[in-house]
Order: C-alpha cells, then structure tokens, then sequence
C-alpha cells in the first residue's frame, strides 16, 4: 500500500473500517464489502446517485473523468471536499452518504 491510502484509513475510522484495492491505476475503497471510493491520481472520489449529488455540487467538487477513445467519460464518483481529510466527523457524513449511494445502487442491479 502507499502513504495515502493508509492516511484513508485514519480519515474514515469515524465510519468505519475500509479496505482497498488496486484497480486500473487506482484503488477503490470498499466498506462492508462495497465499493464506495476511489482513489486515483492523488484524489478521493465518492460515490454519488440523484440522491446526493446536489451536496457534492453545491460543494464544488467535480466528477471523475477519464478518456476512452478519445472522449471524455465521467463516472459517478466525484472529489471529495478538503475538509474530510482532517475533519473526521466530516469523513463520517461524506463517507456515510457515499455509501449510501453504492447500496442504492447495487439495489437497482
């Protein structure tokens, strides 16, 4: 594992325990068994639904984006606010709504 990721570990221990893997370059991080982060490029993504998107917005935050044949593709996790990097019950309330995106989503399968 690297520096940062177990920082992650400290950041979300409010939450709850977490787990990463490694994955295209990056790490998702799992809680419970489900993804609900990512780490990639030197930045936290959440993950997000119509549910709490509009929080992560009016945060200013932005999508995750990559290419793919030339175009750009962006997928439902977006940068996580500063403040959750050293404010835990911060890190408990984004990580928990994120969470709670993921299992609306698997529930939609």
């Amino acid at each position: 594992m690297n520096e940062s990721i177990d920082y992650l570990h400290e950041v979300f221990d409010a939450f709850g325990p977490i787990r990463a893997r490694r994955m295209f370059g990056g790490w998702g991080i799992y809680h419970d068994g489900l993804m609900f982060g990512l780490y990639a490029a030197g930045r936290l993504y959440l993950k997000t639904d119509s549910h709490n998107v509009a929080q992560f917005e009016a945060a200013g935050s932005e999508p995750f984006t990559y290419m793919q044949r030339g175009k750009p593709v962006k997928l439902s996790y977006w940068s996580a606010p500063e403040v959750i990097l050293d404010e835990r019950d911060q890190a408990r309330l984004w990580g928990r709504s994120a969470f709670e995106a993921a299992l609306r989503c698997k529930s939609t399968r």
